[in-house]
Order: C-alpha cells, then structure tokens, then sequence
C-alpha cells in the first residue's frame, strides 16, 4: 500500500505540479462559465421545467469539454513513458503491475475529479451575484455530481488502457476520443430509431444523456452504479494484462 501511496503522489504532481495541469484546469473552468452563461440567458428568455445544473450538462459546450477531459489526462500516462524509455525502468523496479496501473488511473482520476471543483463554486458565485439560492436543491447537486464521478471512473480507466495500447500520445488520444464517442452514440440510438426494435433496453441502460437527467434530477438509480463501476474494473483489468504482458517482454 506505501508503494501505490508513492507511485499515485509522483504520478498526480505531473498533474498538479506542471503548467499542464493548471491550464488545463483554467481550460474547464472557462468552458464551464461559458455553459452556465448560456443556460441563464435561456433562462431569461423563457422560463424552463428543469433544474440549471440538468441544463449545464445537457448543453454542447458540456460535451464539448466533457469528452475532450479524458485523452488530455490520460493520453501520456503510458505511451509517453514507453516513448522515452522510462517505462521498462519502472517495470524493472519491485513495483507490481497492478500498483503501476493503479497509481496512474488514480491519479487521472482523482486530476478529474479536482476539474469539477469550480462547478459547485459557480453556484457559490450564482448566490453571491444575485443574492438568491441557485435553483438546484441538494439532491440533484449530489446526483449530477455524482453521476460525473461514476462516468468519469469508466471513461479515465478507457484513457488509460488506451494509453497503455501504443507509445504514441496521439495515437492514444484518437483511440480514446473514439471509444468515448461511440459509447455516447451508442445511448443516443433510442433516441434516433426509437423502441420499437429488441435490443433497445441495453442502449438505455449504457445512455450517459439518461443517467446524467436521472441523477440530476436527484433520482439515484443502481444499474447505473453496477455498469460504470463493473465496467470501469474490467478495463483495468485489461490494462492489466496489456501492461503485464509488456513486463515480460522487458
């Protein structure tokens, strides 16, 4: 355990401890000001049934960012390593290879979450601003939130066993934004063929659009829960695997 401690805070200063991190940081918070910006002045021109947090994460400037998060934090977690060589020193050092991966998804990880931060202080500054309570209670500021957590577990862990995939950062990047595009289109399918076809109720139960309206709204749901997390342990134990094979290559 003291070993994964050291490996996760040496991985989460490339993060918090370079330029990289902090822009892109300042990167998402602009491009949440500018999604909440957009739902307000929706909201000055006509009034509106949902909750303005369920109305910042159905905006295209949310899915924009949302997307992009994953390849930016987890493009160079392996591949810059296998790149410049660093990687067989670490797989040659007594570290397992479960701590080695581990260590980097934690990190993207918990980079991520930090990326969500300023969101609840948009609505510290809503209430400042205005001197009114934003219109979101507790319970849909906990299921938005919590629904972003659940989804970014298994998003960072495909980032990462892309990354783990090749020695190219943009090649990692591509595969990435590819997979996290598909799993999105993948939900929308109801949507654009409607139910009328068998099959339809695996694309509800995988649709990050109706888990995010779910939760927002403060309704919890376990299947949600079970995929994300069953999903985001099966992908790193894929990564496992690649990484471990690689181990014995070395």
């Amino acid at each position: 355990m003291r070993t994964l401690f050291i490996l996760y805070k040496k991985e989460l200063k490339h993060f918090l401890g370079t330029p990289f991190g902090w822009i892109v940081l300042a990167f998402i918070v602009l491009l949440q000001g500018f999604s909440l910006t957009s739902v307000l002045e929706q909201y000055e021109k006509s009034p509106v049934q949902v909750n303005l947090l369920f109305s910042c994460l159905s905006t295209p400037i949310f899915w924009f960012y949302f997307i992009f998060i994953f390849p930016l934090i987890t493009m160079k977690q392996f591949a810059e390593e296998e790149r410049s060589g660093t990687l067989e020193s670490l797989m040659t050092a007594p570290v397992t290879t479960w701590q080695v991966v581990f260590s980097k998804y934690l990190s993207s990880y918990t980079f991520y979450l930090v990326l969500w931060l300023p969101l609840i202080l948009h609505l510290k500054v809503f209430t400042w601003v205005t001197g009114a309570l934003p219109p979101v209670t507790l319970s849909e500021t906990v299921g938005a939130l919590g629904i972003l957590t659940l989804a970014g577990a298994f998003f960072t862990a495909i980032g990462i066993l892309a990354s783990a995939l090749t020695s190219s950062q943009i090649i990692a990047a591509i595969i990435t934004f590819g997979s996290l595009i598909f799993i999105v289109f993948m939900g929308l399918i109801p949507s654009i063929a409607g139910d009328s076809f068998q099959g339809a109720v695996v694309f509800h139960y995988i649709s990050v659009h109706e888990h995010i309206a779910y939760f927002s709204r403060g309704l919890i749901d376990l299947r949600p829960i079970c995929f994300y997390l069953s999903m985001s342990l099966l992908t790193l134990l894929v990564t496992h695997h690649i990484v471990d094979f690689r181990r014995w290559k070395y």
